[in-house]
């Protein structure tokens, strides 16, 4: 990833993160709400409901997944909200299939060479802000599960990790972000484990090409004006996402577009930025943060006029 970009990437989330997790909590991604997007929610519940409807639409985990030890990696991680959650999530079902096979005794906290009877599950975080490490870390041991996760400051194109490490690699909106599009996911690719599962959501802008027609100068503009104030070096359309994974030796693939799912979000943020107390926050959080808080409509608008879109993608190696 380029020095200007890594940049400018960290110096958006060290400034930003610390009010986002005041005002809107740890999770910091599209909330779902229904997938026609008229169902009303509490924001935080939106959110939890986006990871649930992504994991049931992806079909993990499997049973038969976690009946062994079962690692994690979340790229992007912000700080910790999707990592702790999945890693929570996992290790309850695991147990209660422990609790059903009538060895209830599994302890979590010990790795699978300790114990062999059941699954053991971990994960990790990077992201490329020390500030959202921190924090995450700071998160993890509030909520005592230090020993089953760890956050890095990493960079997603050349991530530290062998091959095949991990059962499960989780991109929820970092994609966007990435210089590189196709390294980005021979990288996912590349540390997942043989019968693993990637699953990736993230913006896109609307299909391309001889039916949709090219972007226009007006889109262009507006893009432009997302990429500026979002970090983004460029964002492509879901049917170029999916060109690139089945260019991968990767199984199963499978993509939805869920814009009209996640599109209230934006509407919903705008609304809670409006409070004295997010005002302030704003204020004192620096310029870098209130242009992103000022170019909110600016997402509304890209989904109402369909420019922006939400894109998913799953499969199996």
């Amino acid at each position: 990833m380029t020095s200007t970009l890594y940049q400018q990437i960290q110096q958006l989330y060290d400034a930003s993160s610390g009010l986002w997790e005041q005002v809107w909590g740890e999770h910091m991604h599209h909330g779902y709400y229904g997938p026609d997007g008229n169902l009303k929610k509490e924001r935080r519940q939106a959110q939890i409901d986006l990871i649930e409807e992504l994991l049931g639409w992806a079909g993990v985990p499997s049973e038969k997944a976690l009946c062994e030890s079962y690692r994690i990696l979340d790229v992007g991680c912000g700080i910790g909200g999707s990592t702790l959650y999945l890693t929570q999530k996992f290790s309850s079902i695991a147990e209660n299939n422990l609790k059903l096979d009538g060895r209830s005794d599994r302890d979590f906290s010990i790795s699978a060479e300790q114990n062999k009877t059941g699954a053991s599950v971990t994960a990790t975080g990077i992201t490329l802000s020390p500030v959202q490490a921190n924090r995450a870390t700071e998160r993890a041991k509030i909520a005592d599960a230090q020993s089953n996760v760890n956050f890095l400051v990493a960079d997603a194109l050349n991530m530290p990790f062998p091959d095949e490490s991990f059962d499960l690699v989780w991109s929820l909106e970092s994609g966007e972000h990435m210089p590189d599009k196709i390294k980005f996911l021979q990288e996912c690719c590349r540390v997942l484990k043989p019968g693993g599962t990637l699953i990736l959501a993230t913006w896109c802008h609307r299909p391309v090409g001889e039916t949709a027609g090219e972007l226009t100068d007006e889109e262009r503009k507006q893009l432009a004006e997302i990429y500026r104030v979002y970090a983004l070096p460029y964002v492509i359309s879901l049917p170029e996402y999916e060109e690139i994974v089945r260019s991968l030796p990767l199984t199963s693939i499978r993509s939805a577009d869920w814009s009209k799912a996640v599109a209230p979000f934006w509407d919903v943020v705008i609304d809670s930025a409006l409070t004295p107390s997010a005002i302030w926050g704003l204020l004192t959080s620096g310029w870098t943060t209130i242009q992103a808080a000022l170019a909110l409509g600016l997402m509304s608008r890209g989904y109402q006029s369909g420019l922006i879109r939400f894109g998913l993608i799953c499969a199996v190696k």
